[in-house]
């Protein structure tokens, strides 16, 4: 299986502290299903940023479908961005877009035509349960339903890699079970996801799903053992 993600001795350092990332080696094959665990602080959020391009480490090679990721150039991102979903905690929805526009945004960056737009957002919004809710702004929608069109707007276009930050944290369990099985959908059509999630309960709930976990900033193998020995120790 190739590998469209790989990390090796990755390190991420916010200013002059010590380092949130420390030695992340891991590779992610194309149409893969990953839950990526920790406790809070573990440095899950960091990691994301890394893989979807909003942060560049410290140290290390990143390669994202063949490229290098550290050393690509600044007009080169939009265009890598693009073969990515992503569903940030704080939602990042565009206030003055209803829900219908906020989900149609990447359809219509990426160039398509507007009746090629209509039709997959119908569709997610149905998925989402917020087909009586397509022309709501969010400021309208309660905390559940602003998730549930960042969700939908990340996989609108049926990216290469989703990558999903605590993506059930503000839905109730019917409804996380529901996302949970549509990222398994993508998954099945040939999409890497990659899922960032406190809630154990969900672990098994995808066939095959594989899971990486985070303690302090390090990268553990199944038996909770550092996956590769640090090459030092942080101060």
């Amino acid at each position: 299986m190739a590998s469209i993600v790989q990390f090796e001795n990755v390190g991420l350092r916010y200013g002059t502290g010590q380092e949130t990332l420390s030695d992340v080696s891991f590779q992610l094959g194309a149409g893969t299903f990953y839950f990526l665990t920790g406790a809070s602080g573990a440095g899950k959020t960091s990691l994301l940023k890394l893989l979807y391009l909003a942060q560049r480490p410290s140290r290390g090679i990143i390669r994202l479908f063949g490229e290098d990721a550290v050393t690509m150039s600044r007009d080169r991102l939009p265009a890598m961005r693009r073969r990515m979903g992503v569903v940030f905690q704080d939602f990042r929805l565009i206030p003055h877009l209803s829900a219908w526009d906020n989900i149609a945004l990447p359809l219509r960056v990426a160039g398509l035509p507007e009746d090629e737009v209509e039709q997959p957002v119908r569709e997610m919004l149905a998925w989402v349960g917020l087909a009586e809710r397509a022309h709501a702004r969010p400021a309208t929608l309660s905390g559940g339903e602003q998730q549930r069109v960042a969700i939908a707007r990340a996989v609108v276009g049926r990216p290469e890699i989703l990558v999903a930050d605590e993506p059930t944290g503000n839905v109730d369990p019917d409804m996380a079970d529901r996302l949970i099985h549509l990222f398994e959908s993508m998954n099945k059509l040939g999409t890497t996801v990659v899922v960032a999630t406190h809630d154990f309960h969900l672990l098994g709930r995808v066939p095959g799903a594989q899971m990486m976990r985070l303690d302090r900033g390090r990268l553990l193998d199944p038996t909770g053992s550092l996956r590769h020995p640090p090459n030092e120790i942080d101060p």
